[in-house]
């Protein structure tokens, strides 16, 4: 697993989950084309789909082995392997596919930045999935590698059926379209469209999330809240980093072309560029969206902090006149020795009369506050 993100309904609550990264790739030092298993991938699981425009055949749970008899037809082949967790497995397939080992090591060990490479006869693209399961799970990044040849295509995911393919799949089945018409360079457009169309449903969430926040800045500017905003730009910027350079190999791959892809499959991938290019607008304006955020919660904060203390000094000015009247009866003064020493000590009435004069000099204090909007 690439990338772990916050899920969606996780976001009314108090806690918040940073992104996580669990790598796997070869210690320092370890000879090129080493390819390191994480401890929690899961056994590969290898699917065969062939098709062309009069049938179509579907294989499930095949060896690398099983697979060459298909590299080599009149047919398209796409090949998928779900799950990273066999070594034997990896190396026999890179032997039937003849991969380079650095490329190999690329698909294995995860996470990559997406890149495009041209081997020979083979055409390899790493890109970026992202995930959404409505469960405690959520929304997550996953590595998907595509190797190109002439008549099939290899793709290799981090877990089994956990993907977003199932639409091709069903195109593929029914004959929708015509994909099945087509060659593996199509096959190859629309899986990476299907791909970049998986980001939009997410960015919506995150829209979502971040209108919430704006109501909730300004009625809670709390450290939850804080909290909330730094998930939210800490996403996004991992979503950034996902599609960002899909964007510059697409633009590659349109600008110079290759053998692999027709001419007519290239005016398909310039669509899969303008989506990408949308995508990363609506990110960088969720960013500065998220730093306004910020900007509104300092605010909300400083002004909150503000009304506290005009409260405390509207308190403050309401009491001290009454202990400057406390404080000077207080004070101890023989009335025998002169008429002048406080001659109220002497007042039947007196201590009723100074609690009167104390609550009539609150009382007014508070009237006057109150007409002056300093208490709402």
């Amino acid at each position: 697993m690439t990338a772990k993100f916050s899920h969606p309904s996780d976001f009314p609550q108090d806690s918040t989950s940073d992104i996580l990264f669990n790598y796997t790739h070869s210690k320092p030092g370890s000879i090129p084309g080493t390819i390191s298993i994480g401890d929690l991938a899961k056994p590969p699981e290898i699917n065969l789909i062939e098709y062309n425009s009069d049938r179509h055949e579907y294989g499930t749970n095949l060896t690398p082995e099983e697979c060459l008899p298909h590299l080599n037809t009149d047919s398209v082949s796409w090949i998928d392997v779900g799950g990273l967790g066999n070594r034997a497995t990896l190396e026999k397939l890179g032997e039937v596919f003849e991969l380079h080992p650095l490329v190999l090591a690329d698909i294995v060990n995860v996470p990559q930045r997406p890149k495009l490479e041209d081997h020979q006869n083979q055409l390899v693209i790493i890109t970026q999935m992202v995930n959404f399961e409505p469960t405690d799970r959520g929304i997550w990044l996953e590595q998907v590698s595509f190797v190109l040849s002439e008549n099939y295509l290899l793709t290799v995911q981090e877990e089994p059926q956990q993907d977003c393919f199932s639409p091709v799949r069903d195109r593929l089945s029914k004959n929708k379209g015509t994909i099945r018409q087509r060659q593996a360079d199509y096959l190859t457009y629309a899986l990476w469209d299907t791909i970049i169309d998986g980001y939009f449903p997410v960015l919506e969430m995150y829209g979502e999330k971040i209108e919430a926040l704006q109501e909730l800045v300004m009625s809670q500017p709390t450290k939850a809240t804080l909290g909330k905003i730094y998930q939210i730009k800490r996403d996004l910027l991992g979503l950034r980093r996902a599609v960002w350079p899909q964007r510059d190999i697409l633009n590659a791959l349109i600008r110079d072309g290759h053998t692999l892809i027709s001419d007519r499959t290239i005016r398909y991938f310039k669509d899969i560029y303008d989506h990408t290019v949308q995508i990363i607008d609506t990110i960088e304006i969720y960013r500065e969206l998220a730093s306004g955020l910020m900007d509104v919660y300092l605010s909300a904060a400083s002004n909150k902090m503000n009304e506290i203390m005009k409260l405390l000094a509207v308190v403050s000015t309401i009491f001290i006149p009454l202990t400057f009247i406390a404080g000077v009866y207080g004070m101890n003064f023989n009335t025998a020795a002169s008429p002048k020493n406080m001659p109220e000590l002497d007042w039947y009435w007196g201590y009723p009369l100074c609690l009167a004069a104390m609550l009539s000099l609150a009382l007014a204090l508070s009237v006057y506050f109150w007409r002056k909007g300093w208490l709402n």
